[in-house]
């Protein structure tokens, strides 16, 4: 594995235990220039990844918290009337920093959610006629509830679609729950985090990721399985060719973490769980990620 990568990746996992996999996930995902969506029960540990790798990654970081009365200018901000030079000023809102952790995005309505749209896609948002760039790197983890709990505002499509990649934490192991348990507190652990990829070298594996060779054949292999998800009846719709390209840039992030300058089939394997399933709906019932795009990898055969 990449050396400053393995760093990262080892200290990210002395706060977040026994969960390496969402941890090189979510890394493979920044890599990718994506949004990551982390869904999964309150208390497992979410907010707290988002800070280590903020942390970890020297990342201007801020937190949103999503509630039902937040508004698209507590996102974005607004211009405020200055009374000294007797004209409006802009305030930039949270939206204007690296790192922006979108805490339970789905208990706000779809009009604050909505926020982030332009923002996700374009590095970009546009206030009163005025568009305004956002920073480099900029990177959106937002976390939310399953849908089963109460006062949730369900994702649209359009929504789902901007996020690369969606990933579970799911519930620790016994032998890291008892870690978790006897060890330090996580916050401590946090505030002592030094930083293992300043933000430059993150800007320049970024855009190594660009240049990481892909054949003929796995492009070949790669729109099988986009092509199968349209065709499939397993699905009520297939994957976009938004989400065709999120896919081709995971996978170049995830080989690039493993130290190699060629996409093989596994690259995109590894990745697809977490790039396909949040915009797949599946009439098998699938419960999870994997599941969800098993008939993708049974009946797509590696050339």
């Amino acid at each position: 594995m990449h050396p400053r990568l393995s760093r990262l990746l080892e200290t990210a996992s002395t706060v977040i235990l026994g969960k390496e996999r969402p941890i090189r996930l979510s890394v493979c995902c920044l890599l990718a220039r994506g949004h990551l969506l982390i869904e999964d029960v309150p208390g497992v540990g979410k907010t707290t990844l988002a800070h280590t790798l903020a942390n970890l990654l020297d990342l201007d970081y801020q937190r949103i918290q999503f509630t039902s009365d937040l508004l698209p200018a507590d996102v974005v901000g607004s211009s405020i009337y200055d009374t000294d030079t007797r004209s409006f000023r802009f305030h930039p809102g949270p939206i204007f920093h690296s790192m922006v952790l979108a805490d339970e995005i789905n208990r706000s309505t779809p009009r604050a959610q909505s926020a982030l749209l332009e923002a996700m896609e374009e590095r970009q948002v546009t206030v009163e006629g005025e568009t305004r760039p956002l920073p480099q790197p900029f990177f959106v983890i937002a976390t939310q509830n399953p849908y089963t709990q109460i006062g949730t505002f369900p994702l649209p499509e359009s929504q789902l679609d901007r996020f690369l990649m969606r990933i579970e934490l799911g519930y620790p192991d016994a032998r890291a729950e008892r870690e978790l348990l006897l060890g330090e507190d996580r916050r401590r652990l946090l505030s002592e985090l030094r930083v293992s990829l300043p933000k430059d070298h993150l800007l320049r594996l970024q855009a190594e990721v660009r240049h990481i060779h892909t054949s003929p054949a796995l492009i070949d292999y790669l729109q099988a399985l986009i092509r199968c998800s349209r065709e499939s009846t397993n699905y009520r719709n297939g994957l976009s060719p938004r989400a065709a390209l999120g896919l081709l840039h995971a996978a170049k992030a995830w080989c690039l973490m493993e130290g190699r300058d060629a996409v093989i089939p596994e690259d995109v394997q590894a990745v697809l769980p977490a790039v396909a399933a949040h915009r797949l709906r599946s009439d098998s019932g699938a419960a999870g990620a994997a599941e969800a795009v098993e008939p993708l990898l049974r009946d797509v055969p590696i050339p």
